[in-house]
């Protein structure tokens, strides 16, 4: 399975503001941090504001913080919100599948998204960003600053 680029940067977002330390870093600063296009980066901060996993100040002392519920939320429903709840495959497209009355292989791999869902589910972004990937972060964002 392969995640859309958009929940990789949610992921990678809230890890690096989970480990910001005194500053509020901009979305700018955030996507340069991540090697990212800066416009991508925008969209997945506003869809995190939404979610109210992260606050968004804008003008001078402005940038990004995340909230509790960030810090707290489930990497797996996390994850589920931005890839959407669509199968693994599409087997009713523009050409359904001649197989479709009679496919077992579908739920399978139904069950088996919903089992690399359920192993995220009790990770959560303070998790994920323990040592050493904290420590790893920080050293990141220091080295991109000099």
């Amino acid at each position: 399975m392969r995640l859309l680029r958009s929940t990789d940067l949610a992921l990678r977002t809230l890890m690096r503001l989970a480990v910001a330390r005194g500053t509020a870093p901009t979305t700018r600063e955030v996507a340069a941090d991540m090697a990212v296009p800066y416009t991508h980066e925008t969209k997945v901060v506003a869809e995190l504001q939404k979610l109210g996993l992260l606050e968004a100040r804008r003008g001078r002392g402005g940038g990004l913080a995340l909230t509790e519920k960030g810090r707290t939320a489930s990497v797996g429903e996390l994850v589920r919100f931005f890839e959407g709840s669509g199968d693994v495959v599409d087997c009713e497209g523009g050409t359904p599948c001649p197989l479709n009355s009679a496919c077992r292989l579908r739920d399978a791999l139904r069950k088996a998204q919903e089992a690399f869902y359920a192993s995220l589910d009790p990770l959560t972004v303070a998790d994920i960003v323990a040592a050493p990937t904290g420590m790893l972060l920080l050293d990141i964002t220091a080295r991109e600053k000099e």
